[in-house]
């Protein structure tokens, strides 16, 4: 942890050094002492220390300097650090300017020079005030800090990228944080410049997409390998156990994620039934305990970067990027997972990002404490978000057009909405319209049965209804369903263009696609489970036959 700041500025050289010894021989193992003759200089360190999330305990500002006097160096500087303690350093004959401070800029002390001995007359003067500093101090947030509009559709994206990449960040509402508009004004900027990330550097980003975000927090490292054993795409987790087990096993292996690691079940907010975990674990935290043991085990991470063609030749795959980056490998698993399916009703469109959500989303959970929220859908993912969102809404609605949850969801989270007090489950409804100005405000629901429409008060829309394979950008000659899932093994021989396509001695892997050396895992292939611990077993099958495949070809 960063020390604390005694800041000190004065144009006389032979002053500063002396008050800067003094100051470092007693406070240098509780304290950083910077020092200045600029003021420009000053307010510069000022900004740049604010903008990294440092704290200033003290400024000790000499009275008469040309650029600036004191007191109205300190009244700036109270816009920066208004709680930091403030001594002004005056000769005899400014005494009457150092008293009229008190009231102008609440100084907490006047300093007559010299102040010779230390001992006497410095040390314990400071003493006092660094003590009282202490008992009213708040440690700042020391990281990434996101200014914006709650319910803008750019600053959601970006807290969905930050919280999905387990980044740690702070979120500064315009609207109701005073810190948020006080980073913009004391670096010039105004609302219309949000949202702005301002990293732990002092640097910011006005309005940056993610690539930007993600260049800057160091998530795009540089190809290592001119060739690579195996290329995962897809960071769920059937992508991160392949990433274990192929890095544990020893082949160069490369992990491509176009979004955020953890695919669905990583914006999970708790998931009971994970074997190993009695009281079960957020997706996050499964996340980040996976992402840990791949990265620790050598496997290499990219993100957030898609992937939007994959060419055979040779013998070899070639990975081409949407930046047209292109990543050699032997081998290749797909583990893309699916998206969420859009709901295609009126406003729904207008407000994603602005009140209305796709999958959890627990990034705008605390946004909605004492809200009218709904959740739309009947499976696993749904009862979870349900659940999380209770402990903040005043009133969480489900919406199904089933009449009950028992053929769509687990029996224990069934039984743990019966008894959350706050959520309704509510039956043969669905959503006919979104309705508000800048944000959702309102929703339309249709009753199928009685065909009855009412308009209720809504300021949060979570959907989950159902999932949809990410294969269109795949151009390859690999045998999708009828939905678009990729068919492996044994199931390609019921495609009449497989023989056209597969032209190898042997049968397809269980996990091989119609191209050899390309495998599919996870939730992306047809026929797969839909549960995390299934595309955890694939990831890490799919591995035995990337191996197997490897010693065919060498």
């Amino acid at each position: 942890m960063e020390l604390p700041i005694i800041f000190c500025i004065d144009d006389d050289t032979q002053v500063l050094r002396a008050i800067t010894r003094d100051l470092k021989n007693k406070y240098r193992s509780e304290y950083r002492i910077l020092s200045t003759i600029s003021v420009t200089e000053a307010l510069d360190s000022l900004r740049e220390l604010k903008n990294k999330g440092e704290t200033i305990a003290m400024f000790v500002s000499d009275q008469r300097m040309p650029q600036l006097d004191g007191v109205a160096f300190l009244e700036k500087a109270m816009q920066f650090y208004p709680n930091a303690k403030r001594v002004l350093l005056t000769a005899y004959s400014d005494t009457d300017a150092a008293i009229k401070a008190i009231n102008k800029v609440q100084l907490d002390y006047y300093l007559v020079k010299p102040w010779d001995p230390p001992e006497e007359k410095l040390y314990p003067v400071i003493d006092e005030l660094l003590d009282d500093w202490h008992h009213i101090h708040r440690p700042a947030f020391k990281g990434i800090k996101l200014t914006g509009y709650q319910y803008s559709q750019q600053s959601h994206a970006i807290k969905d990228f930050l919280a999905g990449n387990l980044i740690p960040y702070q979120w500064l509402d315009i609207q109701t944080s005073d810190e948020g508009k006080s980073l913009l004004q004391l670096n010039d900027l105004s609302v219309k410049d949000a949202p702005v990330v301002f990293f732990e550097d002092g640097s910011y980003l006005v309005k940056p997409s993610i690539s930007d975000i993600a260049h800057k927090a160091g998530l795009t490292p540089q190809i290592k390998h001119d060739v690579y054993d195996v290329v995962i795409i897809g960071a769920g987790p059937a992508g991160l156990a392949a990433g274990v087990y192929g890095a544990s096993e020893g082949l160069k292996t490369l992990l491509i994620e176009r979004r955020a690691p953890g695919g669905q079940a990583g914006t999970s907010s708790r998931i009971e039934n994970y074997l190993g975990f009695p009281s079960g674990l957020s997706g996050a935290e499964l996340t980040r305990r996976a992402i840990t043991q791949a990265t620790r085990l050598g496997t290499e991470f990219i993100s957030p970067q898609s992937v939007k063609d994959i060419q055979q030749k040779g013998g070899y795959n070639k990975i081409i990027l949407d930046d047209d980056t292109t990543i050699n490998t032997r081998s290749v698993i797909i583990t893309t997972g699916v998206d969420y399916r859009t709901l295609d009703k009126k406003g729904i469109a207008d407000f994603t990002g602005a009140g209305i959500y796709y999958g959890a989303a627990m990034t705008e959970a605390t946004a909605c404490r004492d809200k009218q929220v709904f959740v739309v859908g009947g499976g696993n993912s749904a009862g979870q978000a349900a659940m999380y969102l209770s402990k903040f809404a005043k009133n969480v609605h489900i919406l199904i057009r089933k009449e009950d949850l028992t053929s769509t969801m687990s029996a224990y989270l069934i039984d743990q909405i019966k008894s959350a007090s706050n959520i309704t489950v509510r039956p043969f409804t669905e959503v006919e319209e979104a309705r508000g100005s800048e944000r959702l405000e309102q929703l339309v629901i249709h009753n199928i049965n009685t065909g009855e429409k009412t308009t209720e008060d809504a300021d949060a829309l979570y959907i989950f209804i159902g999932a949809k394979p990410y294969t269109d950008w795949i151009a390859l000659n690999i045998i999708k369903d009828e939905k678009g899932f990729i068919e492996t093994g044994g199931e390609l021989k019921n495609y009449p263009d497989f023989g056209k396509i597969w032209k190898q001695s042997r049968d397809p892997y269980l996990l091989e696609t119609s191209c050899p050396g390309v495998f599919a895992a996870g939730d992306v292939r047809a026929h797969a489970m839909n549960r995390v611990a299934a595309a955890v077993g694939e990831g890490s099958m799919a591995i035995s036959f990337v191996h197997k495949y490897l010693a065919e070809v060498k």
